[in-house]
């Protein structure tokens, strides 16, 4: 076959470059430039300067054609303006999501077929199932590398195009240990850990770079808009969180958390955790990779990237779908639900705000 492989410039990605190779499958490597590389990267960011080097050297070794792929402009437009606009709108957004459906799961796989692939494949940790029914996703073996809640996104045509070769390793040092049998020099290079368009400073600095209305001290209050103490900056806060609160973290001998933001009026709204819970929220975005009942499906969700998932029912309601949990949680706006049947992928989409966190 003619594999496509998104080369990142990585350890994982380079171990599937070397496998499909030593398989005997005619193969092309790609890399994305998402943003500019010529300022100091951050050590442990992904897709830093440096990555576009070791991606070609990674294909100098292996004797394979490499390309880079210019998709600055697109990945500000499709990810870091989504990024900073979702937090100008009190949510907490899922970047990695917009980036696989963006330039990676769209423009890269568009590439692939334009060259006239067979296939794209990439270095996440997922499982690709042929079921009954065509192409299923599912967590990998190991658990502690699951990238699936971030990919629940990937439609079905595209999941019938997708590789994933490092679904069924056993762990990071057994993908590890594949680098060194290649000679690979990526072997030992640490794992991505931040937002690569974030080199320096943090996220909230970005921000209000770019959404200057949200920028300023402003007023924590609880429900009934009493001031409980004052803040550096809304986007310094997510749904759920405690940190950061100063006086208002205690109120009457009960922890507080942040049950809303309202950008527009630099507030943040705290109350006890307990009185925050709900049990029905609403998605938006939804993609599924099954045909779904209209009554809707039994499930496991999980509502963060590393929470356990619990039980719901979920049901479509025209782009979006509506969750009942079993017990109550406090989902953040913004971020993803994703549906399980055991190590399936059901579909998922993005939590809408609440009435109250939308006022």
């Amino acid at each position: 076959m003619r594999i496509l492989v998104a080369m990142s410039g990585g350890v994982d990605s380079s171990v599937v470059a070397a496998r499909l190779v030593e398989q005997g499958h005619e193969v092309i490597g790609a890399t994305l430039q998402l943003y500019d590389t010529r300022g100091e990267a951050k050590k442990g960011a992904c897709c830093a300067g440096r990555d576009i080097q070791d991606a070609r050297e990674v294909a100098e070794r292996l004797g394979i054609p490499h390309y880079v792929i210019d998709a600055e402009e697109r990945f500000r437009e499709s990810v870091i303006e989504r990024f900073a606009s979702s937090y100008a709108q009190g949510e907490t957004p899922v970047p990695c999501v917009s980036c696989n459906q963006g330039v990676k799961f769209t423009d890269l796989l568009g590439l692939a077929k334009d060259i006239g692939a067979d296939a794209m494949a990439t270095g996440h940790y997922v499982r690709r199932v042929e079921g009954s029914s065509g192409a299923e996703m599912h967590r990998p073996v190991d658990a502690d590398r699951d990238q699936s809640w971030f990919l629940f996104a990937t439609t079905r045509d595209q999941l019938d195009y997708l590789r994933f070769p490092l679904g069924e390793m056993p762990d990071k040092d057994a993908v590890r240990q594949e680098a060194e049998r290649f000679g690979l020099l990526v072997a030992d290079k640490p794992d991505s850990q931040d937002l690569c368009f974030i080199p320096k400073g943090n996220y909230s600095d970005l921000v209000e770079t770019l959404r200057p209305d949200t920028r300023g001290e402003g007023e924590i209050v609880d429900r009934q808009g009493n001031i409980l103490g004052h803040h550096e900056g809304v986007t310094r806060f997510t749904v759920g969180q405690t940190k950061r609160l100063g006086d208002a973290a205690q109120i009457a001998g009960e922890r507080q958390m942040v049950v809303a933001i309202e950008p527009g009026k630099r507030r943040i709204v705290v109350a006890p955790r307990e009185s925050s819970m709900v049990t029905v929220c609403q998605l938006r975005d939804m993609n599924w990779l099954i045909t779904p009942p209209e009554e809707g499906v039994r499930c496991m969700v999980q509502l963060r990237a590393r929470e356990k998932p619990r039980a719901a029912t979920v049901r479509p309601v025209g782009t979006g779908a509506e969750v009942v949990l079993d017990e109550p949680a406090l989902p953040a706006p913004g971020q993803a639900c994703v549906l399980y049947d055991g190590t399936r992928v059901l579909g998922g989409g993005l939590i809408c705000r609440t009435t109250e966190q939308a006022a």
